[in-house]
């Protein structure tokens, strides 16, 4: 496939920055929902199921990210927001590694569910393996990965597995990517991919620099996930507007901390009384679609959504420049 960048739909902005790119510039780009932004009941992004979405940008291309057991709101196999992803999207990344990190058990989760989709769905197509703040893959277990797949279900089945995720060292953390580069990892899974016909996708390419995607890419790496670097882009935007709004810096701040969205993105010593905008930075973009946000905060700034599109277009033309 000829895409690139893969976005999370961290809001209703970001979905409609991408629509509009799309038909202006004539560049592909890919949504990928996690099940908390975007589930069968709905999620924090704008409240949307996975049948809404799929209606509303149903001219770009959606592959669920990280679809399996662990993955949503509350514990579940995965199996029931698998169902509906199959009817509605167009990939899947099957991801059961969180819940099930060992490479037999993993494995064989990763086949059941693949299974499970084409009984579903035959065109569905696939993603597979997961990010490094999951579980850790060397490249001869990705291999073996391959194989395993390859062996156990058809020709025709096997060809619907399209992305393999590869890791370079990409991590996040309060806003941050804490990851270390290795090279020679890179270059080794890349090849990885090629051996087995594959396209090369790494997760958390966020708040890296374009200089060392566009290095990634010249290696051979075809896309990257990229999700809450866009989620902060509109999170930025109402700071940039209340930072001398002491009464609206506050109740945002106040919106954020009660979600506890934050929680897992900052370090056991982070302070929240103490650094009150980075925790807005870390958490903002969850709570976009609370109502309490759009009435104390959102109403405050008509016209907004227009300068918001507007800094996620400058951020994915850039990209683009690759």
């Amino acid at each position: 496939m000829d895409i690139k960048f893969f976005i999370g739909p961290m809001s209703k902005n970001v979905v409609d920055s991408i629509i509009n790119f799309q038909n202006k510039y004539s560049k592909k780009i890919a949504l990928i929902p996690s099940r908390r932004q975007i589930d069968f009941k709905g999620g924090y992004s704008n409240n949307w199921t996975t049948e809404s979405l799929s209606k509303y940008a149903k001219k770009i291309v959606i592959m669920r990210d990280h679809g399996g057991p662990g993955q949503g709101s509350k514990e579940d196999n995965g199996y029931e927001s698998l169902e509906y992803d199959c009817n509605y999207f167009d990939f899947i990344h099957i991801d059961p590694w969180k819940k099930f990190p060992s490479f037999n058990e993993g494995s064989k989760w990763t086949l059941e569910m693949i299974e499970f989709c084409l009984s579903k769905n035959p065109k569905i197509k696939f993603e597979i393996g997961t990010e490094e703040a999951i579980r850790r893959f060397e490249p001869e277990e990705l291999e073996l990965l391959i194989g395993y797949l390859k062996s156990n279900l058809s020709k025709e089945a096997f060809l619907q597995i399209k992305y393999l995720v590869i890791q370079s060292g990409t991590s996040l953390s309060s806003n941050q990517n804490t990851g270390n580069f290795d090279l020679e990892r890179l270059k080794k899974m890349i090849n990885v991919a090629k051996r087995n016909k594959l396209s090369s996708k790494e997760h958390n390419g966020d708040y890296i620099s374009e200089d060392l995607i566009k290095l990634k890419m010249s290696y051979g790496l075809d896309a990257i996930n990229i999700a809450p670097e866009f989620g902060l882009i509109e999170t930025q935007t109402y700071l940039d507007h209340i930072k001398c709004e002491k009464y609206l810096f506050q109740r945002y701040w106040e919106l954020c901390y009660q979600s506890k969205k934050w929680v897992k993105w900052v370090k056991n010593d982070f302070n929240p009384f103490e650094e009150k905008e980075n925790l807005i930075k870390v958490c903002g973009h969850y709570i976009l679609s609370n109502q309490d946000f759009v009435n104390d905060i959102k109403n405050e700034f008509p016209g907004i959504d227009l300068l918001i599109q507007k800094n996620i277009e400058k951020k994915l033309v850039s990209l683009h420049s690759v």
